[in-house]
């Protein structure tokens, strides 16, 4: 099961139901968040859960990366009706692909619940439209900022973006009260009572996560990721949900009370009106 789950809470919601029935039938689900499969990051995660930094008491995720301007096709062709031009541009339509903090930067904040042990309590996020305001770029932000609340009142700062021309980052920070660890794609470095490294063995995790399933279910193995993924999934959805309304969330209202649901009428090809871009503040919180 490919990253996201989803884009709505509706969505998950669903994908939470068939991993439940998956797992009723004794069946396998891996997730792609493949990052909980990169050997550092497996070596390094054991050992903060066996207290090599003490206890969690922050931490930071950052993803700054280009801005995916030469991405697809940006000139429409006249035979193609509303549905075929959006799902060509998909990768700029929160109905298709969630907005990047949800389609790419999942990834990192998987990485931040695999750490605390499950998803964030709430959040409260900003965001906006800054260079990828053509009509190309559909109705997606350019970069959000969201501060997540895990249990215990630990907080984790988020920031990402897609734009061109600024200083790339892609990293994780988390503080503990004995250290803290810092991690990006070369390793994890731990510093502090317990300073160690965690070198990458360059073994590709995309591999490795199909090895893992094909090996689970030969062996008759309980492997299943379905409500992982979704969890990480909605946790960048209410971060995105927040950013475009202005307003803070709790994990379990987007969980259970949300009735977003970004499906289109129908899946068939003519016309499909854009939803506007969101604008803090004035779009409604469903």
């Amino acid at each position: 099961m490919e990253k996201p789950a989803g884009v709505d809470p509706v969505g998950i919601r669903s994908v939470i139901s068939s991993a439940e029935l998956a797992d009723r039938k004794g069946l396998t689900i891996v997730a792609g968040t493949q990052m909980r499969r990169i050997s550092h990051l497996v070596e390094g995660m054991k050992a903060i859960h066996d207290g090599a930094i003490g206890e969690l008491v922050g931490g930071q995720c950052v993803r700054l990366g280009g801005g995916m301007l030469t991405w697809g096709q940006k000139e429409r062709q006249p035979g193609w009706s509303d549905m075929e031009w959006q799902l060509r541009r998909w990768l700029f339509l929160t109905w298709l692909s969630g907005d990047f903090i949800v389609e790419m930067h999942v990834h990192n904040l998987d990485v931040m619940n695999w750490a605390f042990g499950g998803p964030p309590v709430q959040c409260v996020g900003m965001g906006g439209r800054e260079v990828r305001t053509a009509p190309e770029y559909g109705n997606v932000f350019d970069h959000f900022s969201v501060e997540y609340e895990y249990p215990n009142g630990v907080r984790v700062e988020y920031m990402g973006s897609q734009m061109d021309g600024v200083t790339p980052r892609n990293d994780q920070r988390l503080i503990g009260t004995k250290g803290r660890a810092y991690t990006d794609f070369g390793g994890v470095v731990i510093e502090g009572q317990n300073a160690t490294e965690y070198a990458w063995d360059q073994k590709d995790p995309c591999i490795t996560q199909h090895a893992d399933q094909i090996n689970a279910i030969r062996q008759g193995k309980r492997l299943n990721e379905g409500r992982r993924v979704a969890e990480s999934s909605l946790t960048s959805i209410m971060g995105r949900m927040s950013a475009y309304t202005g307003r803070a969330m709790k994990f379990d209202w987007a969980m259970k009370a949300s009735k977003l649901d970004l499906n289109p009428p129908a899946y068939e090809f003519g016309d499909l009106e854009m939803r506007p871009v969101a604008v803090p503040g004035k779009t409604r919180l469903i």
